[in-house]
């Protein structure tokens, strides 16, 4: 997902003045100052949801160091960060695959008294629960692995222990894209990906912690199995799974397996595949081409993911110094207001709010019918007035949420077996 950095960036549609000086005035006062501090240079990695060029050029006008960004596919991301604690000071990871890397100790607690905006993180990350009211999804919720027990803590704790693995930046509900001009029907089921009706018109990602969890999506409304734990399966389970999708993948159902943002734009844009597992920006960049594509809600609800920033266990004095002052900017607003553009949703939804204008915050948080054209980060004309966004507000799309993308378990023989379906 790395190509919409490189898309001509519109200050214009960004920064709107009255808001822009609220959030300045929230922001705390800097850590680190003068010179030095513009020689500080920090070494950031993740996927390219939010490793973008726009965010590092902010950081040098704003706080003055360097942020050096490297996009990379989750896989690549769960291999760097486990693997090669001396290549990075920020990760910028999901949840999921800080299962995989905090047992490493390649990452460090970071104290949330240093956080300002820290009591303004949804409940999510915090708790678990949108609202008082809410279920837990299946899954590794992001609260699960979010806390460790202390500042050398190596365990992950289900409350607020005042340490956390990853400070919460970006998160969002998804779901299956449509082409609803080639479809030509409404679709409200996960079951549809299966539907012989679209034979050779479907895809999946191939990232197997996410896929098998749309597969499971799809298996729970075919009717074929309740799993207790979608993100904990056993072998039994994950051999059911698997044996039906590769049965579906024999009979050609599949047009193509992706791993890129860019081939899911491409795939859905050229009318190959009219029906796949997608990411937002995926389905906005193909509405920017002027070809109809929804992000459909459907009746199971979503599958979700949640990304954070974590450090490295190696990094100090100014340097850590730096990496807070980041994260404390990261959650004032500006980066939570081009997240959202994109159809993502930030930690901390309120600094946010100051970055977008009235419209662009009730079409993309509120659910609101918009009253004028909604651009996105880049200037590109995404939905005009009188549009809806897919699915409605904040609380309808992440009320609806099954599943948190998962490490199981049984991790190892889920991939095993999947890159067995993948070749089969």
């Amino acid at each position: 997902m790395t190509t919409i950095s490189k898309i001509r960036y519109s200050r214009r549609s960004l920064l709107k003045t009255g808001g822009a000086a609220v959030a300045a005035a929230a922001l705390p006062a800097p850590m680190v100052w003068g010179q030095e501090t513009k020689n500080i240079t920090l070494r950031q990695f993740g996927t390219g949801v939010s490793n973008l060029n726009e965010v590092a050029e902010k950081v040098k006008e704003d706080l003055g160091f360097t942020l050096e960004m490297t996009a990379l596919d989750s896989d690549s991301v769960t291999q760097r960060a486990a693997t090669q604690p001396d290549s990075f000071d920020i990760a910028d990871i999901e949840y999921w695959i800080c299962k995989k890397v905090w047992p490493t100790g390649n990452l460090q607690a970071m104290d949330t008294s240093k956080i300002a905006n820290y009591d303004k993180i949804v409940g999510i990350f915090r708790n678990g629960k949108l609202t008082p009211e809410s279920v837990i999804a299946q899954g590794t919720a992001p609260h699960t692995v979010g806390f460790t027990s202390g500042v050398n803590g190596t365990d992950f704790v289900d409350e607020e222990s005042g340490y956390m693995t990853l400070i919460p930046t970006i998160y969002n509900a998804d779901t299956l894209g449509i082409r609803p001009d080639l479809i030509g029907r409404p679709i409200s089921n996960w079951s549809e990906l299966l539907n012989p009706e679209f034979k050779g018109k479907a895809s999946i990602l191939d990232i197997s912690s996410i896929g098998i969890m749309d597969m499971a999506m799809v298996v729970e409304s075919m009717g074929e199995y309740t799993y207790p734990d979608k993100g904990n399966m056993t072998k039994e389970e994950i051999d059911l799974t698997l044996g039906i999708f590769t049965e579906a993948k024999k009979n050609g159902q599949f047009r193509a397996f992706w791993k890129s943002f860019d081939e899911s734009v491409n795939l859905m844009a050229s009318g190959e595949v009219v029906i796949q597992s997608m990411w937002s920006p995926a389905i906005t960049a193909v509405r920017s081409q002027g070809i109809p594509c929804v992000y459909q809600p459907l009746e199971e609800g979503y599958r979700s993911w949640g990304g954070g920033i974590g450090l490295s266990a190696s990094l100090s004095g100014m340097e850590l110094d730096a990496a807070y002052e980041y994260i404390n900017w990261y959650l004032s607003g500006w980066v939570g207001g081009f997240l959202m553009r994109q159809g993502y949703y930030s930690a901390v939804p309120e600094t946010s709010k100051n970055f977008m204008s009235e419209d662009e915050w009730g079409f993309w948080f509120e659910g609101k019918e918009a009253q004028g054209d909604i651009t996105n980060p880049f200037g590109d004309v995404m939905e005009k007035a009188g549009a809806v966004r897919d699915g409605g507000s904040f609380y309808d799309r992440m009320g609806a949420v099954a599943c948190w993308n998962a490490v199981m378990d049984e991790n190892q023989y889920m991939v095993r077996k999947w890159n067995e379906f993948i070749a089969a």
